[in-house]
């Protein structure tokens, strides 16, 4: 609760003081609470850098970095 920018500075300080890598967030009402966030506190984080503004991948897997698992039906035919 609070403004954008008080929001986002106890979000920036448990990311720098406390070693958070993420944040559960919960509104108490859908999609107003939800839209109010994302349209107020997500761009203040973006202005402090803290929050990603665009994805370096084109898929899920690729933003977390994971490996592309081998297709087992591929490589049964040895192709």
């Amino acid at each position: 609760m609070g403004t954008p920018p008080t929001i986002a500075d106890a979000m920036e300080q448990w990311l720098t003081e406390e070693g958070a890598d993420g944040f559960n967030v919960m509104f108490p009402f859908l999609p107003e609470g939800l839209d109010a966030f994302v349209d107020t506190v997500i761009p203040e984080l973006q202005r402090r850098g803290i929050f990603r503004q665009d994805y370096e991948g084109q898929t899920l897997r690729e933003n977390l970095g994971l490996a592309r698992p081998a297709n087992r039906f591929f490589e049964a035919r040895g192709v």
